[in-house]
């Protein structure tokens, strides 16, 4: 049960330093205000109603165009990067000094030590709680 947990923990823990660290950008498309297609990896295509430059050059009328196109960009967090050149030595040693610790910890506790299984138990010579009995007649 507890080793259950405890990976059930672990895959928690690092599904939540995935997402943390996670960055994307949504792309959408809106039509006269009106929100026509969304892309998540790539560009939104657009619903082919973008107005383009006039063919000539003498027409002075120009039209706003009807559709935008807006970016939504959620950004991760960078500072979980950890670098080994700045961990000072004293650090170094104590992370080396307490995995050698943890790991020999355990070690040599498979086999149950008694002892008192090389001394025989006492002779008994009298029954003590006999002679401290007493009878209602």
């Amino acid at each position: 049960m507890k080793q259950v947990f405890h990976k059930i923990l672990s895959l928690s823990m690092a599904i939540v330093v995935l997402f943390s660290t996670l960055s994307f950008t949504i792309n959408m498309h809106y039509c006269g205000g009106t929100l026509v297609e969304t892309a998540l990896f790539q560009k939104a295509k657009g619903c082919g109603m973008e107005m383009g430059n006039p063919s000539t050059e003498s027409c002075s009328i120009t039209k706003k165009n009807c559709c935008d196109d807006k970016q939504l960009s959620i950004e991760g967090q960078d500072e979980l990067q950890l670098t080994v050149d700045k961990i000072t030595f004293e650090q170094q040693l104590f992370i080396a000094s307490f995995v050698y610790t943890y790991i020999n910890l355990f070690e040599g506790l498979e086999k149950n030590v008694s002892s008192y299984e090389e001394y025989k138990p006492p002779l008994v010579i009298r029954r003590i709680y006999k002679i401290d009995e007493t009878y209602l007649i």
